[in-house]
């Protein structure tokens, strides 16, 4: 007879688990537990029309959490934090008449965000249109290009404006 028992340790794991084999959820599942002050922070890091160098971004944060004695989150939770931030919203009537052009579903009175202004406007926009979505934030572009339903063509041109907005 061996030291371990199988079918006791089995017992034991179940009085501690429980019996079913499902892992708990997070109450928090889907939300940032980054604080909000720097969730503020980062908005405002990223509010310029360029992007800003991943390095110096965190160093940044880093520094703010530092001062506010915070952990300072890893490379991975700033990147998926970065898709979450609130994008600017703009209004319909604001816009060229290109864009709107695009934007045919919506009326006069309607905001969108500028993430999903960039999708439609390079997705099935004329070519002011394109130029517009181009010039928009570099959030806004980096936010759009992680929607479903970009059209290939239209991914390689978003790719290449990003590319030329790098800093």
């Amino acid at each position: 007879m061996s030291t371990f028992d199988f079918n006791r340790a089995v017992r034991g794991a179940e009085e501690r688990l429980g019996s079913s084999n499902r892992r708990r959820v997070r109450s928090d599942r889907g939300t940032s537990r980054l604080p909000a002050a720097v969730l503020a922070r980062l908005g405002e890091l990223t509010a310029e029309d360029e992007q800003p160098g991943m390095a110096v971004l965190m160093r940044e944060v880093a520094s703010f959490c530092a001062a506010l004695g915070l952990r300072a989150p890893c490379r991975a939770t700033v990147y998926k934090a970065l898709r979450t931030l609130p994008s600017p919203t703009l209004a319909v009537a604001s816009l060229p008449d290109e864009v709107r052009r695009t934007l045919y579903n919506l009326g006069e009175v309607a905001s969108i965000p500028a993430h999903q202004l960039a999708f439609y406007c390079l997705n099935y926009g004329e070519p002011r249109a394109l130029s517009f979505a181009a010039g928009l934030p570099w959030l806004a572009l980096y936010q759009a290009s992680h929607l479903r339903g970009w059209r290939p063509r239209s991914r390689g041109l978003l790719a290449a404006i990003m590319a030329a907005r790098r800093s």
